[in-house]
């Protein structure tokens, strides 16, 4: 059997395929298996002091496609984006096969037990709050906006001040 190709069909099946190709590999590199996780960490704490907020640390892989998600919903959700810019100073740590961050992990008191992502409340001098198993917080094959919005406000600087308790 013999199979004709015009060249230009071949042509537009490559363009087509590597265009799918590098639209997938672009959607994915959310996490930096080769940054400098202490240092961006140190960095983001800094800000965190100088802005009055906490710091949020979104731990995953680009080989994790709830990852993927919730940084599309971080970034997609108005309100969601909203809270996370005026309360927090959100950092994104890599684990994957490349780097796991095992000196950062363990600092963070080993947040990957709850798999990925996973989330950790740092308040403005770097000590651990809370950590999220962000599987609490999907819903379907997304994620479940009040619950991430009650999460946010809940461990946000404010809901964690004395004085908003004191009768």
């Amino acid at each position: 059997m013999t199979h004709y190709f015009s060249s230009s069909g071949i042509l537009i099946f490559f363009i087509l395929a590597t265009g799918i190709k590098l639209n997938a590999q672009d959607s994915v590199k959310i996490y930096n298996p080769y940054a400098d996780a202490k240092q961006d960490l140190e960095l983001a704490i800094k800000q965190a002091s100088l802005e009055n907020k906490h710091v949020l640390v979104q731990i995953g892989g680009n080989w994790c496609p709830w990852c993927i998600r919730l940084h599309h919903f971080f970034e997609t959700d108005r309100a969601v984006d909203s809270i996370l810019r005026a309360d927090y100073i959100l950092i994104r740590i890599n684990y994957s096969k490349e780097n796991k961050n095992q000196d950062i992990m363990s600092m963070l008191g080993y947040p990957q037990r709850f798999g990925f992502p996973v989330l950790v409340v740092l308040d403005d001098k770097g000590n651990r709050l809370h950590t999220q198993n962000t599987g609490y917080l999907e819903f379907e094959k997304s994620y479940d906006k009040e619950k991430v919005l009650q999460f946010l406000r809940g461990w946000n600087k404010s809901a964690l001040d004395p004085s908003r308790y004191r009768q």
